[in-house]
């Protein structure tokens, strides 16, 4: 079973910048395609950003241009870094793993989900 540990959440002001975590224990994080989602107070999970086995990034248009996806294999790391941050981020987000080998922008794909760590952006 594979166990997906996200940090770095927390609260920011309008403007600033945040850096997401997410280790996946047991595999390394090249096996999948790392994706991360955001549930916002009151809506349904969106999609945010994934990275695939090859190093490819897909961005929602709503943070294109503000956050950008990374990994260091060497810590078996994926990054989702936040800049420019706005109160509309608000919200717990998530990183998934997919084991399947076309990477998707819809959560059902996704096999492993991190516990969810809060970001609170005020105005």
């Amino acid at each position: 079973q594979v166990q997906l540990v996200e940090s770095g959440g927390g609260l920011v002001q309008a403007g600033g910048s945040l850096r997401l975590s997410c280790a996946p224990s047991g595999r390394a994080s090249t096996t999948y395609t790392m994706g991360w989602f955001r549930q916002r107070p009151g809506k349904e999970q969106e999609f945010v950003g994934l990275i695939s086995r090859s190093g490819n990034t897909v961005y929602a248009d709503s943070v294109k241009g503000r956050f950008t996806l990374s990994r260091d294999n060497a810590k078996n790391t994926v990054y989702l870094q936040m800049n420019n941050l706005n109160p509309e981020d608000t919200a717990v987000y998530y990183c998934a793993a997919d084991q399947s080998t076309i990477p998707s922008r819809s959560g059902l794909q996704y096999d492993y989900w991190g516990q969810g760590t809060q970001v609170t952006v005020s105005s």
